[in-house]
C-alpha cells in the first residue's frame, strides 16, 4: 500500500559561524516563506554553529534552546524539520541529528562515523544504531555527512526490520562536505540512491567557514534511479520537491534487486 506524496523543502544556508541565535533566526525566516503542504524540512549538519570542535564547549542538551525552537516551529507551520547540532547527554558531546514532529515528537541519530580528518573522533561520542522514522506513512532514515562513505552502514536491507518491505523509503544525509571534496559528494549521493532503491536526501551548507573551509553546496533530492528530482547551486537557496511512493514501490517491484542483495549482520 502507498503512502501519500512526501513534500519536502530542503534549506541550503551559509551558516554563521558559532552563533545559534542568528542561525535559528535565519532559519526561522525561510520556514516562514515556505509553500502551504510542506511535510518535511531538512537543515544542513550543524546548522547553529558551523562544523567546529571548538564548539563542543558550548553544546546544548536536549532541555536546551534549540530543541525547544525546533519543536516551537515545527507546530507553528506543521511540517517536520531534521538536522543536526552539537548536543551533550550523558557526560559527552554527540553530533546528533534531531527529528521533531508537529505534534512534538522528537526523536534522534547520533553520527556513527565520526571524521578524524578533523578529530571529531577524539571530541564526540560515535552514536551506535541506525535509526528508521516512521512519517506519515513513509519509512525514513537519517544519517550524517561522512556516514555518506560506509554503504554498508546505510544499505537498505528487504525484511530486515520490517517483513517483505524495504528498512526504509527515504535515506537522508546532513553535511558540512567541502568544496575540495564535492565530486565524491555528488557521485556517493547517486550511489546510495541508485544501490538502495530509495530517494536520497542529501543536505550541505555553502559559504566560508573560519576554518577557511569553502563549501559549495551541492544539496540535492534524488529519486531511486539517482535522478536529481532537485539540485542546489552554490548559493543559499531552498529546493522543494515532491516524493511519490506509489512511484517508489512501482519500481521495486519491476526491478527487485534487493531480493538477490547479500544478507549481513553490522557489528557494533
Amino acid at each position: 500500500m502507498s503512502a501519500p506524496d512526501l513534500n519536502v523543502a530542503v534549506v541550503q544556508a551559509d551558516t554563521v559561524w558559532h552563533d545559534p541565535a542568528a542561525n535559528r533566526a535565519r532559519y526561522a525566516e525561510r520556514f516562514a516563506a515556505l509553500a502551504p503542504g510542506t511535510d518535511l524540512v531538512v537543515l544542513p549538519e550543524t546548522f547553529t554553529s558551523g562544523f567546529s570542535n571548538e564548539a563542543i564547549g558550548r553544546a546544548e542538551t536536549m532541555d536546551g534552546e534549540t530543541v525547544a525552537w525546533l519543536r516551537a516551529q515545527s507546530a507553528a507551520h506543521g511540517f517536520a524539520i531534521t538536522g543536526s547540532v552539537q548536543i551533550r547527554d550523558g557526560g559527552a558531546v554527540y553530533n546528533r541529528m534531531l527529528w521533531v514532529e508537529p505534534d512534538g515528537t522528537l526523536r534522534h541519530y547520533d553520527k556513527r562515523h565520526l571524521f578524524r580528518m578533523a578529530g571529531e573522533h577524539t571530541r564526540y561520542a560515535a552514536g551506535g544504531e541506525r535509526v528508521v522514522v516512521e512519517y506519515k506513512g513513509w519509512r525514513i532514515c537519517p544519517l550524517v555527512c561522512y556516514d555518506l562513505r560506509f554503504p554498508v552502514f546505510s544499505r537498505n536491507r528487504f525484511g530486515h526490520s520490517v517483513p517483505d518491505a524495504c528498512d526504509y523509503d527515504v535515506l537522508i544525509y546532513v553535511a558540512n562536505w567541502p568544496s575540495p571534496r564535492h565530486f565524491a559528494w555528488q557521485t556517493l549521493l547517486k550511489a546510495r540512491a541508485i544501490e538502495n532503491l530509495t530517494y536520497v536526501i542529501g543536505v550541505n551548507r555553502t559559504g566560508t567557514d573560519a576554518n577557511d573551509l569553502h563549501y559549495l553546496g551541492g544539496s540535492a533530492v534524488l529519486d531511486f534511479l539517482g535522478q536529481p528530482l532537485a539540485e542546489a547551486d552554490d548559493a543559499p537557496q531552498t529546493l522543494a520537491a515532491r516524493l511519490s511512493h506509489a512511484e517508489l514501490n512501482a519500481f521495486r517491484q519491476r526491478f527487485p534487486a534487493y531480493l538477490d542483495a547479500d544478507r549481513f549482520s553490522l557489528d557494533a
